[in-house]
C-alpha cells in the first residue's frame, strides 16, 4: 500500500462551521495531513482564536461568510479562489440544533436548521463544484450523523436535515463523479464538544448514551480526523456516495 495516497500536501480545503468543536478539529486534522487550511465561520474573532490552535497559524487563511446566504457564499468561494487558488477539497460541517419536542416546534426554527444543516451543503457544494468540474477533480466531504439514520427524543428537525444531507450526498455523487469528483459523507456519533458539553454533563444522558455504544463512551474529536483524511485523499478516488460513521458501534446493535 502506497501511504502517500493520504498526503495532502499542495491541497487546499475549505471547512466551514470551522470556528470550534468537530469543524476545527476536522481542519486541524487535514492540516497536519499537509492541506492548506481556510477556516470558516461568521465571528471573525472566533475564527482568529481558532486559527491560534495551529502550530503555523500564519499557514491558516479565514473567511467569514454565511453559508445560508446565497450571495455571500459565491463572493466568498469567488474570493478564496481569487487570492488563495482552487479549492480542491470541501468539507461541509455548518450545522446546528434546537432541542423542543416536535409538537411544540416553531416553523422559523424548522427553516433555521434546514438552512443552516441542509441547503448551506448546497449552496456552497454547487458553488465550488461548478469550479471543480473544469478540473475534472475534487473532493466534497459533507458533515452528517447518526441521526442519518436514527431519531431520537426533541430532535426531529435536525435528524430530518441531516438524513437530506445524507440522500444530497448521493446526488453529488451520481450528478458530479462523472466530472471526477468524490462526494461522500463522514457521520460522526456522540462526540464531546462545546456544543454537547450540556449533554455531556447529564449523568442521566451519559449513561444512556454508554449502554447504547458498545464503545461505552463518548467519541474524542481527534478520532474523527482519520476517516476525514481518507475521504479528503486520493485513498478514497473510487469511493463515492458513500457515508462513512464513525460512531463507536452506534448503529451496528439495537
Amino acid at each position: 500500500m502506497n501511504l502517500k495516497q493520504f498526503d495532502l500536501s499542495g491541497r487546499r480545503a475549505l471547512v466551514t462551521g470551522s470556528s470550534q468543536g468537530i469543524g476545527l478539529a476536522l481542519a486541524k486534522g487535514l492540516a497536519e495531513a499537509g492541506a492548506a487550511v481556510v477556516l470558516n465561520g461568521r465571528d471573525v474573532a472566533k475564527l482568529e482564536r481558532a486559527r491560534q490552535q495551529f502550530p503555523e497559524p500564519q499557514q491558516v487563511a479565514l473567511s467569514a461568510f454565511d453559508v445560508t446566504d446565497e450571495k455571500a457564499v459565491e463572493a466568498a468561494i469567488a474570493s478564496i479562489e481569487s487570492d488563495l487558488g482552487a479549492i480542491d477539497i470541501l468539507v461541509n460541517n455548518a450545522g446546528m440544533t434546537i432541542r423542543n419536542p416536535l409538537q411544540d416546534f416553531q416553523t422559523a426554527d424548522w427553516h433555521r436548521i434546514m438552512a443552516t444543516n441542509l441547503t448551506s451543503a448546497f449552496l456552497v457544494g454547487r458553488t465550488v463544484a461548478r469550479r471543480m468540474i473544469p478540473r475534472q477533480r475534487g473532493k466534497i466531504v459533507n458533515i452528517c450523523s447518526v441521526n442519518s439514520e436514527a431519531a431520537r427524543y426533541s430532535i426531529a428537525p435536525y435528524t430530518a436535515s441531516k438524513g437530506a444531507l445524507k440522500n444530497l450526498t448521493k446526488g453529488m455523487c451520481v450528478d458530479w463523479a462523472r466530472h471526477g469528483i468524490q462526494a461522500n459523507a463522514l457521520a460522526p456519533g456522540y462526540f464531546e464538544t462545546e456544543l454537547t458539553r450540556p449533554l455531556v454533563e447529564n449523568a442521566e444522558f451519559t449513561a444512556w448514551l454508554k449502554n447504547r455504544t458498545p464503545a461505552q463512551r463518548w467519541g474524542n474529536v481527534a478520532e474523527l480526523t482519520g476517516a476525514m483524511v481518507f475521504l479528503a485523499s486520493s485513498a478514497s478516488d473510487f469511493v463515492n456516495g458513500h457515508v462513512l460513521y464513525v460512531d463507536g458501534g452506534m448503529l451496528a446493535g439495537l
